[in-house]
């Protein structure tokens, strides 16, 4: 357990900003002393360790510190790195009382930093980076997995359209987009020949589950993208909203599940570590909300499909020089691994 402490660790908190993600603080400056109100510097700029996607800085003053997001700089793929679709669902959820930052700005224009970016609230609190949750008390484990659980829950609860996101998202069928999406956005991004990638290109399109909801769906919702109380096991603040949209809450749940088949949850000892096991965690939000859970192999092999297309892009741009992490080198390895296991579960599905 002492190894999941060590990463909690590890990829938590700040460090100065790498030489290739430094920005003009006094641009900056300026800029914030304009557009946020009570701002008073001086600032001071630190890059946080986490992430691969949008470089996400810490902004220290003598008062109060604030957090923000820009795109990369260089060449990005087709809508990868919407920082004002960020800006814009997290100031809509905060109105509602969704656990989510403040947001206090967007800047669009590039002349600033270089790039697009938004600032916002730095809240306080516990990040979790290993499911096993080795630093807590065994019986805090499962009130953490419940107010993670219910939190999604309740963001699929909310209706688009009364909360001003109606047009967030496009028509239709979900899944048919994001297929659509990440086959684009691997081929853009394209760097080696997967036959598995091939086989689920062809598919995972005949192969569209029924979408029953429409809902707000995160995208990207695991532990590590949340902000907990710094003594209570809730969540305060849930992070990274890039892959946010308009769609079929089952892609969301059925992501959050798929803890328990990868590393991280996969062959522990769920019963001696006080966590509930898949079927436990799928009833959380099940009772929530008031449905029933599909068969999950389809969903599981799109999961990893959409993951693949996300590896890749972080191959891309580990080849373009714009990756945001050290870590991004171990992301883009599990590319073709991910592949090969969509297809299994694909295989399980049906797919021959």
């Amino acid at each position: 357990m002492a190894d999941g402490v060590k990463k909690d660790e590890e990829f938590s908190g700040t460090r100065p900003v790498e030489e290739r993600h430094r920005v003009d603080e006094r641009s900056l400056a300026r800029w914030m002393a304009e557009h946020i109100e009570g701002y008073a510097g001086p600032l001071t700029v630190l890059q946080f360790k986490g992430g691969q996607s949008n470089p996400t800085y810490r902004l220290n003053t003598p008062t109060r510190s604030y957090v923000m997001r820009r795109k990369p700089f260089g060449k990005l793929l087709p809508s990868a790195h919407a920082v004002d679709r960020e800006f814009r669902i997290i100031s809509a959820l905060r109105e509602q009382g969704f656990p989510t930052a403040h947001a206090y700005a967007l800047c669009t224009d590039e002349d600033v930093i270089g790039a697009a970016f938004y600032v916002m609230s730095m809240e306080e609190g516990r990040v979790f980076w290993d499911p096993k949750l080795p630093s807590l008390p065994a019986e805090v484990r499962p009130k953490i997995f419940r107010s993670k659980i219910q939190s999604l829950a309740k963001l699929h609860l909310y209706d688009p359209e009364k909360i001003g996101l109606g047009d967030f998202g496009r028509p239709g069928n979900y899944f048919a987009r994001q297929v659509d999406r990440w086959t684009r956005q691997y081929r853009a991004s394209e760097t080696q020949y997967i036959p598995e990638v091939e086989k689920l290109i062809e598919w995972l399109p005949r192969t569209l589950p029924e979408q029953k909801r429409v809902s707000i769906v995160h995208g990207d919702y695991r532990l590590d993208n949340m902000i907990f109380h710094p003594v209570e096991p809730r969540v305060c603040a849930v992070l990274d909203w890039e892959l946010s949209t308009i769609g079929d809450p089952m892609a969301d749940l059925t992501y959050l599940l798929m803890q328990w088949i990868m590393p991280g949850l996969q062959g522990a000892d769920l019963a001696a570590l006080n966590i509930p096991n898949m079927e436990e965690a799928a009833d959380i939000y099940c009772d929530y909300t008031g449905t029933a859970l599909p068969d999950l192999n389809w969903y599981f092999s799109y999961n990893m499909f959409r993951l693949v297309g996300i590896t890749q892009g972080i191959a891309a741009r580990i080849r373009d020089g714009t990756a945001a992490s050290a870590k991004a080198i171990e992301s883009a390895k599990r590319t073709e691994p991910l592949a090969k296991a969509s297809w299994i579960y694909a295989q399980k599905a049906g797919a021959v």
